[in-house]
């Protein structure tokens, strides 16, 4: 099933399946970040306005804004 990191809570696990066709200009830097298509991840927290929200992915912290988080398309695992 397809979503979004905002559906999901800290603690949970994903795993990134695409990229929104909407997100081209922030594709380049979530592939750069390690966040490729397969790619495995737990939702660390989220900062208290829901803005942003920390991964733990391959091995390191990695923190998102909003705009950038509603670009993936993740499944929850």
């Amino acid at each position: 099933m397809v979503t979004h990191l905002k559906d999901l809570t800290p603690g949970d696990t994903g795993k990134v399946i695409g990229f929104d066709k909407s997100g081209k200009a922030y594709r380049k830097r979530l592939l750069a970040m390690g966040l490729t298509p397969g790619t495995e991840f737990r939702i660390k927290r989220f900062a208290p306005m829901g803005d942003p929200v920390e991964l733990q992915v391959r091995g390191f912290s990695l923190t998102l804004r909003k705009d950038e988080a509603a670009m993936l398309l993740i499944e929850k695992t």
